[in-house]
Parts: C-alpha cells; structure tokens; sequence
C-alpha cells in the first residue's frame, strides 16, 4: 500500500501544480481500491480523498489553483492550435495575465476570451486539436442536436479517464467483482462504450454490449439468467439514456413486466434529460435505483454529481465552470438560467483544448448556498435541457418531460415539439395513440397550469406525420438484429404474461417509435 499513497501524493501534487498526472499512478489507485474491495468488501473510509471524489480543499487553495490552471490551459491553446493562435492574436490578448477573479472590465479579465461557439468545434475539429500532442482516438458525439462533434483523445488522455471512471464504478456505480453491467447505448459511442467496458472489467465485474436494440430483446436478456460462475444468478447494472430507458419502460409497463422478473441493483442514466416521473417509473418496473450525472465527450474528465437535495455539483479537479447567459455571456445571477461553459484544464486534456467552451446545456443556479453534503462545489440544479431560443429558458426540456412522463397513456419514448405563439407562449404538439384523448388534455393542461408553464396551448395528434418535427433522441439510433425478424411459420416468443415479446416482421409494436440506424 505504500507504493498506492505515493501515487496518491504524486497525483495531489500534479493537481495542485497543474501538473502532467501519470497514468499509472490512476491505475494503481485504482488497482488499490480493487483490491481493498476484495479484501474487505467495501471501500475505505478515506474513499472521498481519491481522484475525482470531490474532497474538499482550501478555497484559496482552489483560487490560486484554478488561476494556474486557466492560464497554463489558455497558454498550451494558444502556442499549439490554430484557432486559439488566431483567437488571441486578433484581440490582443496575453494568456499569462489572464486572471479570472479580475473585475471583469479589466484587460486581464478572464471574461475577455470569447466564448468557444459548438458550432466552431463541429465545423474544424483540426483546428483545435494540439500540434503538441498525439492524437490516438476520435470520439463522435451522437449529433442529436446536430451535426456530430469530433473530440481527439490522445493515449494518456484515455488511460486517465480510464482509470477515473473505474475510482467511479466502485465508489459511484457500487460495482462488484460479482455484478454483471449492461450497456444499452449506442455502438458506434466510441468513448462511453470504452470507458464502460474497461471500467468494469476492471473492477473484476462483467460487462455486456446490448446496444439500443428493439426494447423487447432488451428486456429479454436482462430478464435472462446467467449462467455464470462466481456472479449473480441476472445482470445487476444497466447503463443507458433516458430515452431509451423510456421506451424500454414503456414495453415492459405494456408486457406485464414486475421487478422480481429482474436482478437489476442500479440503472445508470445519462446523455438526456432524465424526468423525475421517468426515473419513478423506470423503478417500480425494474425494482432497482435509478440515478443520473453529468458527462460530456467535450469536457471530460469533468462532470457533475447530483447531491441528495437535487443539486448538481460539478468538479474543480480538471476543469473551470462557469454558468452564463447565452444571449449577452455575462454571468448569470442566483436564480437565474443559463447556459454551463467549461474549460477542461491542460494538461489533464491535451489532445482537443477549449476555452470557455459553450455546452448548450441550460442550468438554474441556486438563490442560497447550498447546505447539502457537497457544498464545497460548485452547484447549479439538474440539467433543465438544450439551448435554443428564449423560449427553451421560459419552458425547458425537464418542464415537458415532468409534465409529459407522468401520463401513462402517452406513449414512450414521448413525441412532441414546441412552437412560439405571436402573441408569446409556447404551443405544445404533442404524439398520443388515439384522439380524442379528452381526459388525457384536460389532465396535462391541469398539471401544466398549476406547474406555472407558459403555455399557449396544447395539440394532439396521433399521427407523428401531421405533426412538426419533434427533436432526434438517443432512442432512434435503432440498432437492428436478426433476432427481432419473425421467421415465417413461427409464432413471436411469448412475454410475460403470454404477451408477445417481438413484433411481427421486426416493426415496432402500437405506440412505438422505430429507430433509424
């Protein structure tokens, strides 16, 4: 163990220095913690000192920290990428003055980097990319609000991030060497479905690649027994977005599927909104807790933890947060939404380096301090939805969704798109199974009055065609098998209850989305 606490002080120094962080003194914490739980089955009491686990630290500290640490991000930008040596030049700007508790008139002021545009990112990856580093591995988000983004990761930088997210497996996802975890997301997420599969086996755990197949599969096999020595008799952790825990809710509330069918302990959630009725749902179907955080293929390996008091906190370890207004970039107030612009710190990132790099993701910031366990962080509330136009500020993603997710007739993953009125409001056009649907209409414009949404109104429809289009969700990236193609002559595989548990010819079931691929 004394080989471990080196690597801790090594790893403590290089944050607090800003620093280059050895791999291998990641993976031998983590091998350390590994080994602590096989031993005595649980993590130590020391556990919120490892990486990432948000341990507190002197806030002067953390200030002259996350001065270095701007500015050696903003200096390593600006000598290697092309966008950044073209951004500071044209303004004049000197990235070892740059001080981000200036007055923000000041020239030294952090606030006179512009912000990094998603669209600038999208549009020249290269760009970004340093000409210091060795870029080994291009991750693709999945482009559900727009053209997908490329984010270079070198050799070091995967090990890391590697190494950080098995600290979390055990510590955040409570993973075992005798669990089993599922990973229900796309295929072609390099980086998520790496960082899974590594993580997990590390730990000594199981891991499965289910990929976002029809939701009838799905819920066959994390029903079906394992088989496997030394493990749980079904798989106990699921990882996946909210819209397709949504749709895999939606079939298994149709199918008669009970808690008992499963051996789920945890579902992880992440990438979407993820609904307070959603997550209720999802745990008296599944009989497992449902939790979600915040991660991005941009900002990694900073990301956002969600307290008991419904608080996100979002780590200083790798990163600088900052919460603004997306129409002026001026901070926004307590109380106030905004818009979460990150810096990952170099060198922790030294592949693809960002400035002030606008997510799109609208969050509310608190109008106290916060009094929960994670206090010592940065906290905004859960992430509320996407950027668009004033009125996604006025009614959020999170507003329809709460709204939306409560009704079980509405048919999930739910369909629906938001117009402005003339006058001001919002339209809400909305994909139900049949019209007239007046109980239901009378019970969404009830709730939505006494939740104080701004609507203007609300239109059924059951048919998706006649409608506006309504936003891409995870959901869709339909992965096709041959396992869902009935064979002529044989009938479908009986769910529970007797229900079929396939479709006829492969489609998708009444109410159903079919994916694209």
């Amino acid at each position: 163990m004394f080989g471990t606490a080196l690597s801790q002080l090594r790893y403590g120094m290089a944050v607090l220095r800003n620093s280059r962080i050895r791999p291998r003194d990641l993976e031998r914490i983590a091998r350390d913690l590994v080994a602590t739980l096989e031993e005595f089955g649980a993590p130590g009491a020391d556990s919120a000192l490892l990486p990432g686990q948000a341990g507190q630290i002197d806030p002067e500290v953390r200030r002259t920290v996350t001065r270095r640490s701007l500015r050696a991000t903003a200096r390593a930008a600006v000598r290697h990428t092309a966008y950044y040596r073209h951004l500071f030049g044209e303004l004049g700007l000197d990235a070892d003055a740059l001080d981000p508790y200036a007055d923000s008139t000041g020239p030294d002021s952090w606030a006179r980097v512009p912000v990094t545009p998603k669209k600038a990112l999208r549009g020249l990856p290269g760009a970004f990319v340093s000409a210091a580093a060795r870029p080994a591995l291009a991750a693709l988000t999945t482009g559900t609000s727009g053209t997908p983004t490329a984010v270079w990761y070198s050799r070091a930088e995967l090990d890391v991030t590697i190494a950080l997210s098995t600290i979390s497996a055990v510590l955040g996802m409570g993973l075992r060497p005798h669990h089993t975890l599922a990973y229900a997301g796309c295929s072609r997420a390099t980086l998520p479905l790496l960082n899974a599969e590594e993580s997990t086996t590390r730990v000594g755990a199981s891991f499965v690649q289910f990929g976002t197949l029809e939701p009838a599969l799905a819920l066959d096999r994390l029903a079906a027994p394992l088989g496997l020595p030394g493990k749980a008799p079904q798989i106990t952790h699921l990882s996946t977005s909210a819209s397709y825990l949504s749709a895999l809710v939606h079939r298994a509330e149709r199918d008669g599927w009970r808690p008992g069918d499963f051996g789920l302990h945890s579902v992880g959630v992440g990438g979407e909104v993820l609904s307070r009725p959603l997550r209720e749902r999802a745990e008296a179907v599944f009989g497992a807790r449902v939790t979600s955080s915040y991660l991005m293929t941009e900002t990694l390996p900073s990301g956002g933890t969600p307290c008991g008091a419904g608080h996100l906190h979002h780590t200083t370890e790798f990163g600088h947060l900052e919460v603004l207004d997306p129409r002026t970039w001026e901070p926004t107030p307590p109380g106030g939404t905004g818009v979460i612009v990150h810096t990952p710190y170099f060198p922790y990132r030294e592949c693809t380096l960002l400035l002030r790099y606008a997510t799109g993701d609208l969050v509310r910031r608190p109008t106290t301090a916060p009094g929960c366990e994670l206090a010592h962080l940065p906290a905004t509330s859960e992430i509320l939805g996407r950027w668009t136009g004033p009125l996604s500020t006025a009614l959020t993603t999170r507003d329809l969704l709460d709204l939306i997710e409560a009704e079980p007739e509405v048919p999930l993953p739910a369909r629906y798109a938001v117009t402005e009125q003339p006058g001001g409001g919002a339209l809400v056009h909305l994909l139900v199974p049949a019209l007239p649907a007046t109980a239901l209409r009378a019970r969404l414009e009830e709730r939505a009055a006494a939740a104080g949404l701004p609507l203007a109104g609300l239109v059924l429809y059951d048919d998706r065609s006649a409608m506006p289009p309504t936003s891409p969700l995870r959901a869709d990236l339909r992965e096709h098998s041959f396992e869902a193609v009935a064979r002529p002559g044989l009938p479908d595989r009986p769910g529970p209850g007797g229900t079929p548990a396939v479709a006829a010819h492969g489609g998708a079931a009444a109410g159903e989305e079919g994916g694209a691929a």
